[in-house]
C-alpha cells in the first residue's frame, strides 16, 4: 500500500517521500512500514493544511465471519463497499488523492498548499511516528509551514448527519497477572487441593466495574471534570437516537434509555472494559486444565481532567487490596501496558468554522459538534508538535463496523465525503483567521 500511495501521488504531481522509521521494537530484522509524506503546492500566498491518515488495517480472515473476502472490495446493491480498511482508513486516505485529481480534471486551481502524512502502523500504536512528527514539525522540518491539521479517521455519530469532532477520550490499557503452580495442572488430580489463579483472576476482574458500567475503583469519579449547565445543554440538539445505538450494537442492550446519558457515557465520562484472558483455555470443546498463570486485560477510557499517573495509582491500589482480601497464596502483578491521553480542541477555531461551512455546502445541514469515545493518540502528537489546531473530519458512518467483520463504507459517504474534503480546503482558503 505504501508503494501504491507513492506511485499515485507522484502521478498527481506531488512531491513525495517514503521515510523509514527503523526497526520494530524487539524485532532485530523487521523494518517498520515507512511514513509517506507528500506536498502538493508551495504557494507562499496560500494557507497550508496538513492532513493525516493511515494505510495499515486490522487483521481479517474470511473464517472470522466475513460474508465476503475481506481483502477483495465488494459492493452490494445498496452501495455498501465491503472490505477491510474501506472506512478505516483507506477510503478517507484515497479521498484526499481524489480531491487533487478532481481539481486537475476540472482545471480548477487548488486552493491551499496540502501537506500529507500517511503512516502504516496506526493499528499497532503508531510505533515510531511520534518522534518523526516532533522532528518534522520543528524549524526546517516537512510540517513546519502547516497552519492547521485535519484528520479523517473517525465516524459520524449516526448515519445521516455529518459531524465535526473536537474531543477524544484517552486510553490506559492494563494487565493483571496471577500465577501460582509451577505448571498447568489436571483438575481431576489437583482440583480442590491447589489455589487456582483463574479463580482469583475472575474475582479481581469482577471487582473493577459493575453490570451497568459503573467503575468500582475508588478515586476515579473524583478525577472527572464536573458537568456544566452549558455543556449539558449541547446534547439535546445532537442528531442521534437510541435506534442509532441499537443498530450499531445489533441488539437493544444499551445501558441508558435516553440519548443524552448515552452520549455523555460515551464521550465525557470514563469507562472500563474487560477485554480478555491470556493463558486460559479458550478453544472449542472442553479441557480440564488448571492454568498455572493467567493474565487478565482491561482498559479505562479517560476524560478531562484525569491524569494518567493518578489513574494508574488508583488501579493498582484497588487490585492489590482486592487480591489481598482473597487470602490467596498465589501471586498478583498488575501493570500498565500503555496509555494515551484524552484530547479536547476549540470548535470555535477558524479550522472548525471552515469545516462547518463545507458541511453546509455539500450536505445542506449544519454539522453536529461532537466528542468521541475512542482514542487517536496521534491527534495530541500533532497538536503539541505543531502548536496548531487539529480537526477531526469524518467520512464514514456509525454503522461501518471498523475493526469488526464486514467492515464497509457506503458509496454515498465516499463520494460526498470526498466532496466535503475538497470543499473544506476551499473554505479554509477563504475563512477569516481568528
Amino acid at each position: 500500500m505504501s508503494e501504491f500511495l507513492v506511485s499515485e501521488l507522484k502521478a498527481l504531481g506531488a512531491h513525495v517521500e517514503s521515510r523509514p522509521l527503523g526497526l520494530q521494537r524487539g524485532k532485530s530484522n523487521l523494518e517498520l512500514p515507512p511514513v509517506i509524506i507528500a506536498r502538493y503546492g508551495s504557494d507562499s500566498s496560500k494557507r497550508t493544511i496538513l492532513v493525516y491518515g493511515h494505510y495499515d488495517v486490522q487483521p481479517a480472515a474470511k473464517e472470522d465471519g466475513w460474508a465476503t473476502e475481506p481483502f477483495e472490495l465488494s459492493i452490494d446493491n445498496k452501495g455498501r463497499m465491503y472490505g477491510r480498511g474501506s472506512t478505516d482508513d483507506k477510503g478517507p486516505v484515497l479521498g484526499w488523492l481524489n480531491v487533487i485529481q478532481a481539481h486537475q480534471e476540472a482545471n480548477i486551481e487548488f486552493p491551499v498548499n496540502l501537506l500529507m502524512c500517511f503512516e502504516g502502523m496506526e493499528e499497532t500504536s503508531s510505533e515510531g511516528l511520534d518522534a518523526f512528527i516532533e522532528k518534522e514539525a520543528k524549524k526546517g522540518g516537512f510540517f513546519e509551514s502547516a497552519d492547521a491539521v485535519c484528520i479523517s479517521d473517525n465516524y459520524w455519530l449516526g448515519t445521516e448527519k455529518p459531524c465535526l469532532t473536537y474531543g477524544l477520550r484517552g486510553c490506559s490499557y492494563y494487565s493483571v497477572e496471577i500465577s501460582g503452580p509451577g505448571q498447568d495442572l489436571h483438575s481431576g488430580v489437583f482440583g480442590g487441593t491447589a489455589q487456582e489463579p483463574m479463580t482469583d483472576l475472575v474475582r479481581v476482574l469482577a471487582s473493577l466495574v459493575d453490570t451497568h458500567g459503573k467503575i468500582q475503583i475508588p478515586g476515579i469519579d473524583e478525577m472527572v471534570a464536573p458537568l456544566t449547565d452549558d455543556e449539558k445543554s449541547l446534547y439535546g440538539d445532537i442528531s442521534y437516537t437510541m435506534d442509532n445505538l441499537y443498530e450499531s450494537l445489533g441488539s437493544k442492550t444499551g445501558i441508558y434509555p435516553d440519548k443524552e446519558r448515552t452520549l455523555m457515557a460515551r464521550w465525557r465520562y470514563p469507562s472500563l472494559s474487560v477485554h480478555g484472558v491470556e493463558g486460559a483455555y479458550s478453544g472449542p470443546g472442553g479441557k480440564t486444565v488448571i492454568p498455572a498463570k493467567v493474565t487478565g486485560k482491561f482498559s479505562i477510557r479517560t476524560v478531562p481532567d484525569m491524569k494518567s499517573e493518578k489513574v494508574d495509582a488508583a488501579v493498582f491500589a484497588h487490585i492489590n487490596k482486592v487480591f489481598a482480601s482473597l487470602g490467596s497464596a498465589n501471586t498478583c502483578k498488575p501493570y500498565l501496558q500503555g496509555s494515551g491521553n484524552w484530547w479536547v480542541a476549540s470548535p470555535r477555531h477558524w479550522n472548525f468554522t471552515a469545516a462547518a461551512q463545507a458541511v453546509e455546502s455539500v450536505f445542506g445541514v449544519k454539522p453536529d459538534l461532537t466528542r468521541e469515545g475512542g482514542s487517536i493518540p496521534v491527534t495530541i502528537t500533532f497538536e503539541q508538535a505543531t502548536g496548531k489546531n487539529v480537526l477531526l473530519l469524518p467520512m464514514g458512518s456509525s454503522t461501518d463496523a471498523a475493526h469488526s467483520i464486514n467492515e464497509k463504507l457506503d458509496r454515498r459517504n465516499y463520494v460526498e465525503g470526498t466532496k466535503l474534503l475538497g470543499a473544506y480546503l476551499h473554505c479554509v482558503a477563504g475563512v477569516e483567521m481568528k
